[in-house]
């Protein structure tokens, strides 16, 4: 009982990895849904920052799919979750300006998400770690 009021962490190298692997995960399965619909969702996309249509979702599918994985693996963690930031941002305080919070609260949670990934790193349980090993 002690141990779970105590103000200590169980593991955080354990939490760091269940963050990244939540925030990767959940942004390699939307981008996974984005290339299997590739065709469809591109003819719905607009331009939002001015970029063109093609461009800007090309560029969030990247975030989605390739940076997902790399943040959910441990791979340049806080570089891949840049251009992830960058999309929630560029979702949330503009693409659904002028909507309702409940209309995007889930790019705002994913956004959130971002900042501790990108404080912690990659961790302990972490392809970065790997490869950091046997450079030593």
């Amino acid at each position: 009982m002690k141990k779970i009021l105590s103000t200590q962490p169980f593991n955080t190298d354990l939490g760091i990895f269940l963050l990244r692997l939540i925030l990767g995960g959940l942004f390699t399965w939307h981008g996974i849904d984005a290339l299997n619909h590739y065709n469809l969702y591109l003819s719905m996309s607009k331009s939002t920052i001015g970029l063109g249509a093609n461009l800007e979702f090309n560029l969030v599918v990247f975030s989605q799919f390739i940076c997902g994985i790399l943040v959910a693996v441990g791979f340049l963690t806080r570089l891949a979750v840049i251009p992830i930031f960058i999309t929630m941002t560029v979702a949330f305080f503009i693409a659904h300006k002028g909507q309702p919070f409940m209309a995007k609260e889930l790019p705002f949670a994913y956004w959130l998400l971002c900042i501790p990934v990108f404080v912690f790193g990659s961790g302990r349980y972490s392809v970065d770690r790997l490869l950091s090993r046997k450079s030593l």
